[in-house]
């Protein structure tokens, strides 16, 4: 038995030991392997529960509603709005944590109304040593249980663990709330929110895999893969997203040829291009 095996197997033996459990379930790998391992252990004393508000792109709902039918689990929708908090819309550098916060207080909310003591979620054994992460802290708070952080399962083990499983979200790219694309200490308003989700809706739908659109207050950076760089530099593609992102009230458009780069808007990131619009320059005759 290999170790990740081994995990696997301790993990489904620590899960079939709770009378039921709900999974804050986002259609990730991680929150699917969680899924997965709880449906095999309790069957239908597992629920997946999927937060619906203005920061989940309506795709990432679908698809969160098909790879729960993969795996055969029960799923719940539940809505809230992190709109109506002051503090996630003043976009500080805990903006995660009142987010999850809210997200994982509804969650407690629903496997209450169903009779289900625990809730579980997706953090895995590498989560915490990674940069800035003040949503881990909500979960701390709520006491939500963390299988794959108990038990040692790192990202790369999750991913084993979803071929193990046959999942179709083996491979799938981390794909945070749509206030990342936000820079920290700009307001986060449901019309920014939007025009980030058709812009990467667009870029979806031409091919692209490994993106983020980033708004800096109606200048859009657009962040794409390495090696899906040099398909946006042909012209046709330049003046076409050009125009597209225009369209939906992006005043700049702009290719970061650093490529994606997961926080790169955090408190932790060197000032971006949001600070160019402070900067007086000095003025010509040109």
């Amino acid at each position: 038995m290999t170790t990740v095996e081994a995990k696997l197997e301790t993990a489904r033996e620590d899960l079939a030991g709770y009378d039921g459990v709900l999974i804050a379930f986002s259609g990730g790998v991680d929150s699917s392997v969680v899924a997965a391992l709880a449906h095999d252990a309790l069957g239908e004393r597992a629920v997946a529960c999927t937060a619906k508000s203005e920061t989940l792109p309506e795709a990432e709902l679908e698809d969160a509603r098909r790879v729960a039918d993969e795996i055969g689990i029960r799923h719940e929708v539940v809505a809230f709005s992190e709109l109506e908090s002051d503090a996630f819309v003043a976009n500080d550098g805990d903006r995660c944590y009142h987010c999850r916060t809210m997200r994982l207080g509804k969650m407690l909310e629903r496997a209450r109304e169903l009779g289900i003591e625990t809730v579980c979620d997706g953090t895995n054994a590498d989560d915490p040593s990674a940069d800035h992460r003040p949503g881990l802290r909500a979960v701390e708070e709520l006491d939500v249980y963390s299988p794959l952080l108990a038990h040692g399962i790192s990202k790369d083990e999750v991913r084993k663990i979803a071929d193990h499983y046959g999942l179709s979200v083996a491979d799938k790219p981390a794909m945070a709330c749509l206030s990342s694309r936000i820079p920290t200490g700009l307001a986060v308003t449901e019309g920014r929110l939007s025009r980030v989700e058709r812009a990467e809706a667009y870029l979806r739908e031409r091919g692209f895999t490994g993106f983020r659109v980033r708004d800096h207050d109606g200048l859009a950076r657009i962040e794409l893969a390495p090696e899906e760089i040099e398909r946006a530099l042909e012209v046709a593609f330049v003046r076409e997203t050009r125009e597209a992102l225009s369209a939906l009230g992006f005043e700049h458009v702009t290719l970061d040829l650093h490529g994606y780069r997961t926080g790169s808007v955090s408190p932790a990131s060197e000032p971006l291009v949001e600070d160019v619009f402070s900067v007086e320059y000095p003025k010509s005759d040109d």
